[in-house]
């Protein structure tokens, strides 16, 4: 009980401090400590509290889940994961969200491959990873690693959207005009053309990649557990 009450304060703290520092905190640091006073504060406080919530994670040596995915559903997630994956490696490249130079710039262009299907691709490849480990494992260390990263992930969106509207203004409003917070939204009521949505080669073959080490990663215990209960996670 004492390690499980750790890791809930633990991935509160990472998800808390993620989210204060990255939106209404922010500001106010950046005009105390410059751009890279912050970017080190940030970077710090990321480092401990991640690092805090993985030991916490681990501190757990016995999490029975309370309900298990059968095992048709593994592949299903399996496949989800690799589309994760390509959003996440997709969001790497031309993503006018990231604290870059030229992010206006980006903005004002066409939304192609991972953004014509979200513009927050890379908080929705996090999004999917945590509904993903929920529908696997109901294990209480795993709901509750993967609903601070769902919460993260879709406050992060929203807080985001709302910052970039400040920051960039016009050219993040006429983003998103062309673009959906709900993955292929625009592209069902046309805002954008299908032919747009295309990733890329290069987010096709790095999510293949990142998918293919994290199933290797991940195969001694799943196979494991598969094999004794038909499907779970921990």
């Amino acid at each position: 009980m004492i390690e499980t009450a750790g890791l809930v304060l633990a991935t509160a703290a990472f998800v808390g401090t993620h989210l204060a520092l990255s939106h209404p905190l922010r500001l106010r640091l950046v005009q105390n400590t410059g751009e890279a006073g912050f970017a080190a504060l940030y970077s710090i406080v990321a480092i401990l509290t991640l690092g805090a919530m993985v030991l916490a994670y681990w501190s757990i040596r016995i999490s029975l889940p309370m309900w298990i995915a059968p095992g048709w559903w593994w592949p299903v997630a399996s496949a989800l994961m690799l589309v994760a994956s390509i959003l996440l490696v997709g969001s790497l490249f031309g993503n006018p969200a990231l604290p870059m130079p030229g992010g206006a710039k980006r903005a004002m262009q066409a939304p192609r491959g991972v953004f014509a299907i979200t513009r927050h691709p890379m908080n929705w490849s996090f999004a999917l990873w945590a509904l993903v480990h929920i529908s696997l494992s109901w294990s209480p260390r795993n709901l509750i690693v993967a609903t601070g990263i769902l919460i993260l992930a879709i406050a992060g969106s929203i807080g985001q959207d709302r910052k970039k509207r400040s920051t960039i203004g016009k050219a993040w409003l006429q983003w998103e005009a062309r673009t959906s917070f709900v993955p292929f939204a625009a592209l069902l009521f046309r805002k954008t053309p299908w032919r747009s949505a295309f990733p890329g080669w290069v987010a096709l073959g790095g999510g293949l990649l990142l998918w293919l080490l994290a199933t290797w990663l991940h195969a001694p215990s799943v196979s494991r557990i598969v094999t004794l209960a038909g499907g779970g996670l921990d």
